[in-house]
Formats: structure tokens, C-alpha cells, sequence
């Protein structure tokens, strides 16, 4: 296990998380998105969702941050769950649903889930109030 693995380990992260995390899985931009935003959290920590969405669903999404391993394993795993969903599906994906999709997070990184949930929905709304 290599010592970032390890660390994350300790630091009370799931298997799952520190995959996503380290396989940076949905991380980059999509070129002429459907929509885009960013969202600066209370932590500091920086989230960008790009969508492309195509009659109400998610096609695809991709995600880029400036923050900790808990908003980039927060990212993937919200991006992963919104693949192939209608939007109005994605809007009752819960903070608590991400965390358990990731099986768990560290308790004081839980306000990433929040971060990634409300990057999103500032980006749907974007989206929906462009159409």
C-alpha cells in the first residue's frame, strides 16, 4: 500500500474513497457543457461541476477542486451517482447518499459531501434557469 493510501487509511477513510481519490475517477471538464459552475465552500475548498445534459438526463460529468482528498473522493462519487439520471432524480441525492455511496468519510470531511451536493445544485439550477 503506498503511503498516501496509508495515510488516508488512518486518516478514517473508506477503501472506496481513497480509490476514487487516487484514481482522481470523473476529475476534468467537459468542452461546452450544458451548464458549469463553481462554488467556493465555507472550508475554502473550491468545486466545479460541468454537465452535459441531453432531454433531461445526465450524460455525462465531470468535476474539478481545489480542496482535500475528501472533496475530490466527494466529487467522483456524486458524479458517479448522477450518470445516466434525470434531473429531477438527481435532486434527491442526499449528503448522507454520497457518504454512503463512498462507505463512509471522516467525520470532520463530511462538509465535502456538502460541498459536492452543493456545487451541483447551484449547477442544475443554472441550467434550468437557462432554458
Amino acid at each position: 500500500m503506498s503511503k498516501v493510501k496509508e495515510l488516508l487509511k488512518k486518516s478514517g477513510y473508506s477503501a472506496k474513497a481513497i480509490e476514487y481519490y487516487t484514481r482522481k475517477l470523473n476529475v476534468g471538464e467537459i468542452k461546452d457543457p450544458s451548464t458549469f459552475f463553481g462554488y467556493t465552500g465555507p472550508c475554502g475548498d473550491t468545486m466545479e461541476f460541468y454537465l452535459d445534459i441531453e432531454d433531461g438526463v445526465v450524460k455525462d460529468t465531470k468535476f474539478q477542486a481545489i480542496g482535500c482528498a475528501g472533496s475530490y473522493a466527494s466529487g467522483s462519487a456524486l458524479a458517479e451517482m448522477i450518470k445516466g439520471k434525470k434531473l429531477d432524480e438527481i435532486t434527491n441525492i442526499s449528503v448522507e447518499d454520497v457518504i454512503n455511496h463512498l462507505q463512509g468519510l471522516p467525520d470532520q470531511k463530511v462538509h465535502c459531501a456538502l460541498l459536492a451536493k452543493r456545487t451541483l445544485e447551484k449547477a442544475i439550477k443554472k441550467y434550468i434557469n437557462s432554458q
